[in-house]
């Protein structure tokens, strides 16, 4: 969420930075809203303040032995009035931060402009596509002929878009898991943590899924919880409403979670195989920062995702969001895109973003300096580190043989019990 006196502030600096992501908002609720409650509270300090001095004066009086009736009256009305002034100020608060839950938050400087992910900027490429000798398959393909995947199954147990994993393909998704997790609890310092899988509406709101993106979201009829779309939901409410000390930042965590996306509005696209479900694996990466660190995490982070696919052979390009295709509440963010000669396109696999101050506002996460006053907001990223399924699905098409057969990456096999291929 965007600071109130920022915005007051910045009124056509916000414009043109939302316009930057395609975005025409009309800041006028804003300022209405805004002016009101100001209004308001000018009037309900004044009050208060005549309230203080006429209190006095009857304290006096009454040491005196003089009537003060009439002011004990008269401020019994300034009272009434004031309470009913609070909760007009109340509502404008109200409807003020409904207006600020809507807006998204403002791209970094360093963002490219543009309009959509054509316009996205290339970082680097990283290894070389591999090369067959034969027509190579889609991992729905190579999957259903192994017996490693049944989507038909699946379907028949709960619906579209959903898989059943059988065999070597249940465990060459948990050893993806336990692979991820261990490199970077090992080797690059995160703290290994087991959320809830569920997440309270105040939890949600606070990562920015709510209110605005509540149609992506399974929500349990009757609960006020919605199943995690993502482990940056949970993971980054740990420490909802607390302040951290300075020496004890960066606090870096990692997760492994199933995320539950509605897919709203991906109606026909990726109709098969395990590119877009409605019930997938993930291992998330999580830092809270320093305002001053936060983008130097941001690379560090990028690294740490990318370390995966380096260590598995895969090839991949890193490519930054323009303002027109960042997320709700990013600043700033880097997409890892994974080879798929399947499908003969690059697809993303994690997605790396810095928020700045945005989420830490909504979940009120702050931090003290050492030696000094007062409390700071923390600056909050996250990424994948990576998304299970789409792991697997690069494997399968970048690894897949002639004869069917697909082999296991070698930083993989210690995971497998040393299986090195998948056969029929």
């Amino acid at each position: 969420m965007l600071e109130i006196k920022f915005v007051r502030e910045n009124l056509d600096l916000v414009r043109r930075s939302l316009g930057k992501r395609g975005l025409d908002y009309d800041l006028g609720a804003f300022v209405d809203s805004d002016s009101k409650r100001r209004a308001i509270l000018l009037e309900v300090e004044a009050l208060k303040h005549s309230r203080n001095t006429v209190s006095e004066r009857i304290a006096q009086m009454k040491r005196d032995k003089q009537d003060a009736s009439d002011l004990i009256a008269e401020m019994k009305g300034v009272s009434q009035k004031i309470k009913a002034l609070d909760e007009q100020l109340n509502q404008q608060e109200q409807a003020l931060r409904s207006v600020l839950m809507e807006l998204p938050n403002l791209p970094h400087p360093s963002v490219p402009e543009g309009e959509d992910a054509e316009d996205n900027l290339l970082v680097s490429k990283v290894g070389e596509p591999p090369l067959f000798g034969f027509e190579p398959l889609a991992h729905w393909e190579i999957g259903e002929k192994l017996g490693i995947l049944d989507f038909e199954r699946a379907a028949k147990i709960t619906g579209a878009r959903f898989a059943l994993y059988m065999g070597l393909g249940a465990r060459l998704e948990r050893a993806l898991i336990n692979f991820m997790l261990d490199i970077q609890t090992k080797e690059h310092g995160y703290l290994e943590v087991l959320p809830p899988f569920m997440a309270n509406r105040a939890s949600t709101t606070a990562t920015g899924q709510l209110p605005k993106f509540e149609d992506d979201l399974f929500k349990l009829e009757g609960w006020d919880y919605y199943l995690v779309p993502t482990a940056e939901v949970p993971v980054t409410n740990i420490h909802q409403g607390e302040i951290l000390e300075q020496d004890a930042l960066p606090v870096l965590y990692t997760a492994y979670t199933p995320c539950f996306r509605s897919e709203a509005g991906s109606h026909g696209k990726d109709t098969r195989g395990l590119i877009r479900l409605h019930q997938f694996n993930k291992v998330e990466l999580v830092k809270f920062t320093t305002p001053e660190t936060s983008y130097e995490e941001l690379e560090k982070l990028l690294n740490d995702a990318e370390t995966i696919l380096k260590r598995l052979e895969i090839h991949y390009q890193v490519v930054e969001l323009c303002t027109g295709d960042l997320g709700f509440s990013a600043a700033k963010t880097y997409d890892i895109e994974v080879w798929m000669p399947g499908q003969q396109r690059y697809r993303e696999i994690s997605s790396c973003s810095n928020f700045e101050d945005f989420q830490a506002r909504r979940a009120n996460i702050r931090f003290r300096r050492k030696g000094k006053k007062g409390t700071e907001l923390v600056h909050t990223l996250n990424g994948s580190g990576l998304a299970i399924g789409r792991t697997v699905v690069a494997i399968l098409e970048n690894y897949q043989q002639e004869d069917g057969s697909v082999i296991i990456p070698e930083a993989l096999r210690p995971y497998m019990d040393g299986v090195e291929r998948i056969s029929h």
